[in-house]
C-alpha cells in the first residue's frame, strides 16, 4: 500500500529552522514527483515545493524560495523540507503528496507553528 508519514513539526520562533520528513512506503521516491503543501487556518491547502522525479529538479512558491529546500534520502525512501528563516506566516499543517497511479495519496500532516 502506498503510504506517506509526514514528521518534523513543532513550535519555533521565528527566524528559526524546521525540518519535515516524508517517509513513504509502498513505492520510490525516487520514481516519482513529490510535493509538500501547506494549510493554514481559514485558507486553502497551497503548494509549497515540489521534486521532479524525472531528473529531480525542484520548485519553489514565491513565498518560500531562497528560504525553504526540498530533497530526498533514497536510502531512507523520505523526502525532506528543510525550512529556514521562518516567519509567522509560515504557520499551518504541512503535507506531502505523491500522485501514483492516477490517484493522489496524502500523508497526515503535521502542524508548523512560528511564533513572532
Amino acid at each position: 500500500d502506498v503510504q506517506l508519514q509526514a514528521s518534523g513539526g513543532g513550535l519555533v520562533q521565528a527566524g528559526g529552522s524546521l525540518r519535515l520528513s516524508c517517509a513513504a512506503s509502498g513505492f520510490s521516491v525516487d520514481n516519482y514527483a513529490i510535493g509538500w503543501f501547506r494549510q493554514a487556518p481559514g485558507k486553502e491547502r497551497e503548494g509549497v515545493s515540489c521534486i521532479n522525479s524525472f531528473d529531480r529538479s525542484t520548485s519553489y512558491a514565491d513565498s518560500v524560495k531562497g528560504r525553504f529546500t526540498i530533497s530526498t534520502e533514497n536510502a531512507e525512501n523520505t523526502v525532506y523540507l528543510q525550512m529556514n528563516s521562518l516567519k509567522p506566516e509560515d504557520t499551518a499543517v504541512y503535507y506531502c503528496n505523491v500522485r501514483y497511479g492516477g490517484m493522489d495519496y496524502w500523508g497526515k500532516g503535521t502542524q508548523v507553528t512560528v511564533s513572532s
